[in-house]
């Protein structure tokens, strides 16, 4: 190539970036305006939490969210607005009814719920708690007979102690700074050990619950993580169709029983739990729509926003993930109120099945983006995709997911939000949630960085997820700050850039 022509394409390279990478300074304007003015995002964050409460997926609760958010579209003006059926969940389930107290030695009223997908007491038990120590498979054959009609403790490292830090905390400068740049690590050592102990000790579990069931056991009590009054729950036995009833339960109240009982006491707990499973309808559901764009050309190509509709069931999702749909469906309010120009078509995507495993935003993808596993015409037609699933914290940045070829547009459209603390750009991967599946298909997808406020805390999948936990504040920033990178994005000259690709 002769220098005069690569001059020239440097040049043209730079002049197009240029253009890409421009604040529309005047649109803007208009969202902000009306972001922080006229939001409505705490009114959609009530709605998801206290009226319509929590939304496991396959559950009643998410089928009124479903129903709810697709109305709101359709009053704002949404286009193409449907419930999406994105493949087999399988059955869903209910909790109508949840009691546990100790009464012997004395009576104590204790935190707990059913853990998620098992069965009921049917109807209400009064039993004898033992605790149930085991190191080996035959330290379970000695309990064998002894079992029947008991409620079980097992052993837990879970301790419920003092806390001298506060639950809450936002990042320093010092923090964001760390943050942009790259760690190169070495090979770490040998863990084939600690592998083996983990699947001894995970096999261990299963059979002891094989033994449980065996026995006849009438309820196990169970605890995460947590304390202060706060439990975690967990994934639950959604592909156990002979699990026994489960309760989890605040520590405190779980490791008294234990301590009890390992010092000889009796003791006895009386239950009533009531669960359903729903099996009517066990398909799974997207909920989406969109605002058309305004070129004859671009109006074809897609940019999207999204984050996940279905909650755990111990409170009411609040920060997970009430926060991240509450600020997506108000993104695309503001976009529609306020007026600004949209080249591109904008669509909001709210997934189900987040929390059992990506199973909706994945599932979308692969409908939709390809064909055989392969890109198809609709994966050329886009440009990127935003989530937020990182709580009620106010947006300090975005995780670029190792794709530097937007590190420049990113550094140049958070400039009109430095002065709310929001300006760190990191190449860095963050995971977890719905981003991974645009991300895993070549699909420019990204994650914010935000705030953790008391995100792993107390929130995150705990009974004190609820409304109180939101930061309107930060919330009302985040719509805004999405609400622009959205707008630039619909409104570039081209698509988001993309890494290399990842298909032949």
């Amino acid at each position: 190539m002769k220098l005069t022509s690569f001059l020239g394409l440097m040049l043209l390279t730079v002049s197009v970036m240029a253009q890409n990478t421009k604040v529309d300074y005047e649109s803007i304007y208009k969202i902000k305006d009306e972001g922080f003015n006229n939001s409505q995002v705490m009114d959609i964050a009530w709605n998801l939490t206290d009226r319509i409460g929590p939304r496991l997926t396959g559950s009643e609760g998410l089928k009124k969210a479903y129903d709810w958010t697709s109305s709101k579209y359709k009053e704002w003006g949404l286009t193409n607005v449907k419930v999406d059926a994105w493949g087999e969940f399988g059955q869903g389930w209910e909790v109508d009814k949840a009691y546990v107290a100790m009464t012997v030695p004395y009576y104590q009223a204790m935190i707990g719920i059913p853990k998620a997908w098992t069965p009921g007491t049917n109807g209400a038990i009064s039993a004898e708690v033992v605790y149930v120590d085991f190191n080996t498979e035959a330290d379970l054959a000695k309990l064998k007979g002894q079992l029947k009609g008991k409620i079980v403790v097992m052993p837990t490292a879970t301790a419920a102690e003092n806390q001298y830090s506060a639950d809450a905390k936002r990042l320093t400068e010092e923090e964001l700074t760390a943050m942009e740049e790259m760690t190169v690590r070495a090979g770490g050592a040998n863990n084939a050990s600690r592998f083996a102990e983990f699947r001894r000790l995970s096999n261990l579990r299963r059979a002891a619950y094989t033994m449980l069931k065996e026995e006849g056991v009438a309820l196990v009590l169970a605890t995460n993580r947590g304390g202060q009054g706060t439990f975690f729950t967990s994934n639950g036995a959604r592909n156990d169709e002979g699990a026994l009833p489960e309760i989890e339960m605040a520590p405190e109240h779980y490791n008294r029983l234990v301590r009890l009982l390992q010092k000889g006491e009796k003791v006895m707990v009386e239950a009533d739990t009531k669960t359903r499973f729903l099996t009517a309808d066990t398909k799974g559901y997207n909920v989406l729509g969109e605002i058309q764009g305004s070129d004859p050309v671009l109006k074809e190509e897609i940019v999207m926003v999204g984050a996940h509709l279905d909650s755990w069931f111990a409170g009411t999702g609040a920060t997970d993930n009430a926060a991240g749909s509450a600020v997506m469906m108000e993104v695309m309010r503001i976009l529609k109120a306020s007026g600004v120009k949209l080249k591109r078509t904008v669509r909001i995507g709210l997934w189900s099945g987040e929390e059992q495993g990506i199973f909706g935003s994945r599932n979308y993808v692969q409908n939709v983006f390809m064909n055989n596993k392969k890109p198809n015409k609709a994966h050329e037609k886009f440009s990127a995709y935003y989530n937020m699933d990182n709580g009620t914290g106010a947006i300090r940045g975005i995780y670029l997911q190792g794709n530097e070829a937007t590190k420049s547009l990113f550094e140049e459209w958070f400039k009109p939000f430095r002065e709310i603390g929001a300006h760190t750009i990191t190449n860095r991967n963050t995971g977890g949630t719905d981003h991974l599946a645009f991300d895993g298909v070549g699909l420019p997808g990204f994650q914010f960085i935000q705030d953790p406020i008391a995100y792993s805390t107390r929130t995150h999948h705990s009974n004190m997820d609820v409304y109180e936990a939101l930061e309107e504040a930060d919330l009302k920033k985040n719509a805004v700050i999405i609400a622009a990178l959205v707008m630039q994005t619909a409104n570039m000259d081209g698509k988001m850039p993309r890494k290399p690709k990842v298909f032949e």
